[in-house]
């Protein structure tokens, strides 16, 4: 999945031994294989044997030979993680539309993200109004930039304050000031381009953005950084995806030929896809997340949604900087078997790809990506609820430093969340029933409603669809329809070669949309 900035730009492979320069194929490699492609020792929770640990496997649990190593840092008191008091990324802001109401989940919160234009600042509220508990995320923004529930017309302003009831007497008692005609309004703000919140509407959090603040990640702000957005959800859980997202060694199997796998060069290929082993060291591990480092950049997973490896390449001469760049996954919990991605690869070279070229071009790859492991990953969430994911340290066999994020990432849901996100009672744990495939995948509902730019094109493409066959057989028609001796035999051929064309592009286009846009399956047994 780190592998999403394929279609862009290079990525560098980081090599067993450390080389002075990275070569562009090496950069190709890291950009997309970097989850990041190096290291993970692990740590042993029982102090009197803290020394580095290459697995939490139950059946092995090999200590590094080095007795130098250092031994990792945790809490002392190893405090259980508050999932309802954190900050969430919701949706990137060049995904929202100004003018409608969206509907959207967090932590199994059914929410409305919607514009004040009053305050000019985008709200986040419960998606329910107190009438009749209809969805205002169904609703409109009036003319006075109130949020309008459309079942009944209530009405309520930035605060969650009811403005106004229409079945309620005007000389009749204010009914709509009362306590319970308000919508629960959450804390909110904006952040790197995109739209967080707090989900507790407790008065006591009214100002928690002056104490506790979102991850920020200065490059995003920064103008010489390219940051091009896209987002995702997922039928899989939070857990799932950022396991996945933090381990490289499934990049060469799991997307083989999407991906450039691990530079062959110094060392012998023993399988087709050239996967080596992958060197990890993990720095420090205590409720707040982890820190990794390898040879050309650093890793920190920032609990509990921010995944961020940077990196850096030497310039091309003398004159330019130093080019740098990050992978930045927003990994959001939707509800048990659901997440959602948000991922942007800032950088400051390479950034007039970004400027000319559309965000669904570059998506068409990322999500081809993204697909090609969606429904392993699917499979194996609901394996690994079987055995129970308290026991995943039993049921899983990881013996090798290529896991060792996956490790880390594990042992701190463990330790600090009792190895599951905790939903506050709101679910059983089942999870839901696996629908047919081409459901499951299926990228209208899963990115391109929800994305801006890959929206307009799909309706753009099927308009274009449309129109070659309208001129399609609108030519055939005017062959038809003129007298033989009024047209010439070589405007008929033009015309019926027209028709043949934009017939055969027709259906070339409808093809097109359907793979991209809707449905595309791997078979991984034939590639």
């Amino acid at each position: 999945m780190e592998a999403l900035n394929a279609s862009f730009v290079p990525s560098p492979h980081i090599p067993a031994t450390p080389a002075k320069v990275l070569r562009k194929s090496q950069f190709l490699h890291f950009q997309f294989c970097s989850k990041p492609s190096s290291f993970v020792q692990s740590y042993d929770r029982n102090k009197s044997s803290s020394k580095i640990l290459t697995t939490l496997s139950s059946s092995v649990s090999t200590e590094t030979s080095d007795p130098t190593e250092p031994a990792l840092e945790t809490d002392s008191q190893q405090e259980t993680i508050d999932w309802y008091a954190q900050w969430y990324p919701v949706m990137p802001v060049c995904d929202l539309d100004k003018r409608v109401p969206h509907a959207k989940k967090v932590m199994g919160l059914d929410l409305v993200v919607w514009w004040d234009r009053n305050e000019n600042e985008w709200k986040v509220f419960d998606d329910t109004c107190p009438h009749r508990l209809a969805p205002l995320s169904e609703g409109r923004i009036d003319q006075w930039g109130r949020l309008q529930c459309v079942y009944h017309g209530w009405c309520f302003n930035g605060s969650g304050d009811c403005k106004f009831i229409p079945q309620a007497p005007p000389d009749g008692p204010p009914v709509h000031t009362f306590k319970k005609a308000c919508v629960a309004a959450y804390p909110t703000t904006v952040q790197n381009d995109i739209v967080w919140f707090w989900p507790n509407s407790s008065p006591e959090y009214k100002d928690i953005l002056s104490s506790k603040k979102p991850p920020y990640i200065a490059e995003l702000d920064d103008p010489s950084y390219i940051k091009t957005m896209g987002n995702r959800e997922f039928p899989f859980g939070y857990e799932i995806l950022i396991e996945n997202l933090v381990d490289p060694a499934h990049v060469p199997y799991a997307h083989f030929k999407l991906l450039p796998g691990p530079p062959a060069k110094n060392r012998v290929k023993l399988d087709r896809e050239g996967g080596a082993p992958i060197d990890i060291t993990i720095n420090k591990l205590d409720k707040e997340g982890f820190h990794a480092s390898r040879f050309g950049g650093i890793t920190n997973f920032m609990a509990p949604c921010v995944y961020k490896s940077a990196f850096s390449l030497p310039p091309k001469n003398g004159n330019e900087p130093q080019r740098r760049g990050l992978l930045l996954f927003f990994c959001v919990p939707v509800g048990p078997g659901k997440s959602r991605l948000i991922y942007t690869f800032p950088r400051n070279f390479g950034v007039w790809m970004d400027r000319i070229m559309p965000r669904w071009v570059f998506h068409l790859w990322q999500n081809r990506i993204l697909d090609s492991d969606l429904y392993l990953l699917h499979l194996e969430e609901r394996k690994i609820m079987e055995v129970g994911p308290t026991n995943w340290q039993k049921a899983c066999f990881v013996p090798t430093k290529s896991d060792a994020q996956v490790v880390a990432f594990r042992r701190w849901l463990k330790t600090y969340s009792g190895g599951q996100v905790n939903w506050g009672g709101k679910f059983s744990g089942v999870l839901p029933p696996t629908p047919p495939k081409e459901q499951l995948m299926d990228r209208y509902r899963s990115h391109v409603v929800n994305c801006s730019s890959c929206s307009l094109a799909y309706k753009s493409l099927n308009a274009l669809e449309v129109a070659l066959q309208v001129i399609s057989f609108g030519s055939i028609g005017a062959v038809a329809a003129t007298k033989q001796n009024a047209m010439s035999a070589a405007a008929r051929t033009s015309l019926v070669l027209m028709a043949i064309l934009c017939f055969a592009a027709s259906r070339w286009l409808a093809h097109f949309i359907y793979k991209n846009f809707h449905f595309h399956d791997y078979n991984h047994a034939l590639l």
